[in-house]
């Protein structure tokens, strides 16, 4: 099951109003001729193109199926980086955990007390919203990317045609929101909303002076040798090796298929702007559940879940997902949504067993199916 809140993507009305992508999860062994089907399978469905990378005990294992390019037929390749969309939001929420470990902040802080003023108006106040209730989706913030005009003029064909190179400032975003009453009051429920991470990313810049991008990087990207990731600021093409991104830029799946692959993604800010590749996504997720980027304490503060309304057997962490998979098996990890991308990044608990892949096409195709393959056989 999906716990799809996709905004960038172009798929449905309600994908295109919801998010740059909530996780996306599902089941659990470890046959790669089952995830082969599932590959294959998802490009019959209508995915232009798969790359997807898995690593266990045995060693790493890759395939790709489709092609990256539709005017070309070039295929897709297993080096391909791809937008990952709200997978950045693990590495956003990896950087304020350090920081914590530090003594440099609290997740039980307001969002006042670094951003006094910033979450203001329409019921909304920073005052009574913790740090913790930001990065769990838990702060009842209303989520920009579900804002009508803010679809119209970047998810669908017109506006996005005539925006896709605009500049977006964090501060623009949180307007945005600020503009909507709350979905609730803090603490009272969860509901995914990509303006709190544009948020903890504010804070971050405030807490460090650098940006939130500078700290993912010195802090996750160098260490581990993460050489296929980056956060992009406001570049809008993707680095070689790559292929091309498509959408429908519509409310529905079908009618004309469009490129997508340059935008400028600062509309997506610390929600969801990062590159990275399957390989890196796999690297970053085992070393993260294995210790390697946080203390004890910080970790299992990020592998503390609350319920997920009507997706059984799952929990959201703080920018960290838990799903039982149909076999037993629980995985761990996050997916990811922007124009064009649709990307899922999981792992088991002890990091042993890791699964990245990427569709170039954001309207079709089940990641559930593909995970269920890879950690269940099928």
């Amino acid at each position: 099951m999906t716990v799809r809140t996709t905004v960038v993507v172009g798929a449905t009305a309600v994908a295109l109003a919801t998010g740059l992508a909530a996780p996306a999860m599902a089941a659990g062994s470890d046959t790669h001729a089952a995830t082969r089907q599932a590959v294959r399978a998802a490009v019959k469905d209508g995915v232009p193109g798969v790359t997807l990378t898995a690593r266990d005990g045995r060693g790493t294992w890759s395939t790709t199926a489709g092609v990256g390019n539709l005017r070309t037929h070039a295929p897709r390749t297993a080096d391909d980086r791809y937008r990952v969309g709200s997978i950045t939001k693990t590495f956003v929420s990896t950087v304020l955990l350090q920081l914590e470990a530090q003594g440099r902040l609290s997740l039980d802080d307001t969002v006042d007390k670094w951003l006094p003023g910033v979450v203001h108006g329409n019921g909304h106040d920073g005052s009574r919203i913790t740090l913790r209730q930001l990065l769990n989706h838990t702060s009842g913030i209303f989520n920009y990317t579900a804002d009508e005009t803010f679809g119209r003029t970047y998810f669908l064909k017109d506006g996005f045609f005539a925006h896709r190179y605009d500049t977006q400032r964090p501060e623009q975003l949180v307007a945005v929101a600020m503009a909507h009453k709350p979905d609730f009051a803090p603490g009272a429920s969860w509901k995914y909303s990509n303006t709190n991470y544009v948020l903890a990313g504010m804070v971050i810049q405030k807490v460090t002076g650098r940006s939130y991008g500078e700290e993912i990087r010195h802090r996750i990207i160098d260490p581990l040798h993460l050489s296929a990731t980056s956060v992009p600021g406001t570049r809008v093409t993707v680095p070689r090796p790559s292929s091309r991104a498509y959408s429908k830029l519509a409310e529905t799946a079908t009618g004309p298929t469009y490129d997508v692959t340059e935008l400028n993604p600062s509309l997506a800010s610390s929600a969801g702007e990062m590159i990275s590749d399957s390989a890196d996504l796999g690297r970053f997720y085992s070393a993260l559940l294995k210790g390697r980027l946080l203390p004890p304490k910080q970790l299992k503060e990020m592998k503390t879940t609350v319920t997920i309304e009507g997706i059984p057997n799952a929990g959201y962490g703080l920018a960290l997902l838990d799903r039982k998979l149909s076999c037993g098996v629980h995985v761990w990890g996050h997916d990811g949504g922007i124009h064009g991308s649709n990307s899922v990044a999981v792992t088991t608990a002890d990091g042993r067993h890791s699964l990245a892949f990427n569709f170039n096409g954001d309207w079709s195709g089940d990641t559930d199916a593909v995970v269920e393959a890879e950690f269940c056989g099928g």
